[in-house]
């Protein structure tokens, strides 16, 4: 038995819940809006605009041209 993150509802940790670790759908998106609306956050430190745009992944160039392109 765990407990919901969102409500703490408790329930069955188990394969059988699409929605694991929360109780359900509802729960789940709760806990997504919070993410995004910045209620919720990883602790660290604050990255520059400029530092951003240097840690993204490194393009890899194409070996297939698709003609849909």
């Amino acid at each position: 038995m765990v407990r919901c993150p969102t409500c703490h509802k408790r329930i069955v940790y188990s394969t059988s819940n699409p929605y694991r670790p929360f109780c359900s759908e509802r729960c789940k998106l709760i806990d997504l809006g919070a993410w995004a609306s910045d209620e919720r956050s990883i602790p660290g430190e604050d990255i520059s605009e400029d530092d951003e745009y240097e840690v993204s992944a490194p393009r890899v160039p194409r070996t297939h041209q698709d003609p849909h392109r």
